[in-house]
């Protein structure tokens, strides 16, 4: 069992009480989902975070004589080594010799909705980070469109988010949509996958306006305020909770010419390119596994070093484009410094033109005010948790 920790402001004593309690993921509730799963053909959609206690999803659905038919597996592979972006190929699985089934950039070319009529239910395990251009979810809704149109069921395990606390960041425009972005929600949304299955659904979100039919098995003693901290990592470039609560702000640099930290010890919690000479901190990105060709790879980067930043501050701070306008700025290169994966990641048009405009990240946090307002209201009836 984990311990994590529960934050309840105390608003009326200007303090924070801090208490202590068991935070059960839906995959450590087997009593909840095991009986619905008896006799039924499953396939799993997980990756190495899908850990019920000490046991794999996987491992423990075989213990417990259940038929896992086959694996599904996100970006970076079912047991998370490829780069951000890889082709990752079909496998098998050494310990269970079940197939595993890429459904990411890979060579497979057989349709999703023709691989679920296979199977009765598809399970979903796997831990997500709460951000918008974060591709699982993404992967989640196209399995939710294929068992729509096969009538199959999804049943997910759900587990908490990390960034599930806020909701910050413009809402998609849709003409945005790829494999970074496929709903109309902000970069930060503060739900689970569960909540969010749950809003597909409810908001007709599926092709056609279909629903799936939908299970969800709730955690534990978790709500909105729960500050959770991840026992696996997600993917080979979020090694730590500080680049997890930093992703939301710092993602933004894979649409530049400037580094993130790819291919050193600290991806997502720095950034620099060569011609930030004025800059004390350097660093050079290598490739390493994980990031095998990191942008300006054996260049010096000069840049800023944010691992020092408290918890607290990047929490507070939300998304925070003064990290991203400040490299603009030194490095001096226009409009040449993005690049058109830019507004794929950010997710509208307006926000480009107003860092080059010199607009501030105060005033540009501000055009997305009413987005969190609405999407706020708009996701409430899905919610499973206390906010």
């Amino acid at each position: 069992m984990k311990k994590f920790i529960c934050l309840l402001a105390g608003c009326l004593a200007g303090c924070t009480l801090m208490c202590a309690s068991e935070i059960l993921t839906g995959d450590m509730r087997p009593e909840l989902y095991l009986p619905l799963l008896q006799g039924k053909k499953v396939c799993v959609y997980s990756n190495s975070t899908g850990m019920a206690g000490d046991k794999h999803i996987v491992d423990f659905l075989v213990e417990k004589n259940i038929d896992v038919k086959a694996i599904f597996a996100p970006e970076h592979g079912f047991r998370i080594k490829a780069d951000a972006g890889e082709h990752v190929n079909n496998e098998v699985d050494e310990k269970t010799g079940i197939a595993i089934i890429s459904l990411y950039g890979s060579s497979n070319k057989t349709p999703l909705t023709e691989l679920v009529r296979a199977y009765d239910v598809v399970v979903v395990d796997i831990q997500d980070v709460g951000l918008r251009f974060y591709t699982y979810y993404v992967t989640m809704l196209k399995i939710m469109n294929a068992c729509a149109k096969e009538g199959r069921q999804v049943m997910v395990l759900d587990r908490p988010n990390p960034n599930g606390f806020y909701v910050d960041g413009p809402i998609l425009d849709m003409k945005f949509k790829s494999g970074v972005g496929g709903l109309p929600i902000p970069v930060v949304h503060g739900m689970t996958l569960g909540e969010l299955a749950l809003m597909i659904n409810g908001e007709k979100w599926l092709d056609d306006g279909m629903t799936c039919h939908l299970k969800v098995i709730p955690c534990a003693n978790y709500t909105h305020r729960s500050r959770y901290d991840l026992p696996i990592a997600p993917s080979p470039n979020l090694p730590n909770m500080k680049s997890i609560y930093l992703y939301p702000s710092i993602c933004f640099f894979e649409g530049t010419v400037a580094s993130l930290g790819r291919g050193t010890d600290g991806p997502f919690q720095m950034y620099g390119h060569p011609a930030m000479k004025g800059y004390p901190f350097a660093f050079t990105p290598r490739s390493v596994p994980g990031a095998k060709e990191p942008v300006l790879k054996d260049q010096t980067c000069y840049g800023v070093d944010l691992r020092q930043l408290s918890d607290k501050k990047i929490w507070r701070e939300g998304v925070n484009l003064a990290y991203l306008i400040d490299a603009y700025q030194a490095v001096g290169m226009g409009e040449k410094f993005f690049t058109r994966f830019f507004e794929l990641l950010i997710g509208v048009d307006y926000v480009r033109p107003m860092i080059m405009a010199g607009k501030s990240a105060r005033e540009i946090k501000a055009t997305w005010k009413q987005d969190v307002v609405r999407f706020k209201k708009q996701r409430k009836p899905y919610l499973l948790y206390k906010e």
